[in-house]
């Protein structure tokens, strides 16, 4: 069985049934029939071997992003003009996709980078509250209930095939704190390396992102 073939089914299959607080929403796009196709022509695509990856591990989807297409940090735009994976979706940026696609052209383009890398995120589904984001750290309530989820998910995708000796927590504050805390408990990896959100890169140091994208690439052929 290939990489691919092991993603597709624990993506196209993820849940999270249980109460939470009454404003907030899980953000599931692999319900949707287009979303499980895309994810299918992606991993089909692009993981098409059993060779194992080194983990970049984000937050959780955004709604202009993962949210939309089911993939990490893959917005509509740079599914189809990079990926080569035609879409339906309103095609709308989500900068940090445009960061993460700068950096993964200079790496070598898509099927170079994943033939090294899996992009996931510290929890798979995502969360809003009042029609906006919600990150699982921003409520402590939250980040509690979604604790069990994220480690059976993170144990599942391991077994996909991962580079044990290092992952990479994309976002140094709040997702890597919380991320070395559960591998301080659950041993997913011998060593985390923390790397600068491309939100916050896009956001604020945007003069500046030729040199973070070489940093990420120093760091990721570390």
């Amino acid at each position: 069985m290939t990489y691919g073939e092991k993603i597709i089914p624990f993506l196209n299959n993820l849940s999270l049934n249980m109460d939470l607080p009454d404003d907030i929403r899980v953000m599931n796009p692999y319900l949707s029939k287009e979303v499980k196709e895309i994810v299918s022509s992606f991993y089909r695509k692009f993981f098409p071997d059993d060779n194992p990856r080194t983990f970049l591990i984000g937050i959780n989807p955004g709604r202009f992003g993962a949210g939309v297409t089911g993939i990490s940090f893959t917005d509509p735009i740079r599914l189809e003009d990079v990926c080569h994976i035609p879409n339906s979706f309103e095609k709308k940026q989500e900068i940090s996709s445009v960061f993460i696609y700068r950096m993964i052209e200079a790496f070598g383009g898509p099927g170079a980078f994943y033939q090294k890398f899996y992009v996931t995120a510290v929890c798979p589904l995502g969360f809003t509250r009042l029609g906006k984001n919600l990150n699982y750290y921003d409520l402590k309530e939250l980040q509690q209930m979604v604790s069990p989820f994220i480690v059976a998910t993170m144990q599942e995708q391991l077994g996909f095939g991962a580079n044990r000796k290092t992952a990479y927590c994309i976002g140094e504050g709040k997702n890597y704190r919380f991320l070395k805390k559960l591998n301080e408990s659950h041993d997913f990896f011998e060593k985390i390396i923390p790397l600068p959100h491309p939100r916050f890169v896009m956001q604020y140091r945007h003069k500046k992102v030729e040199e973070y994208i070489n940093n990420y690439l120093k760091l990721l052929r570390m």
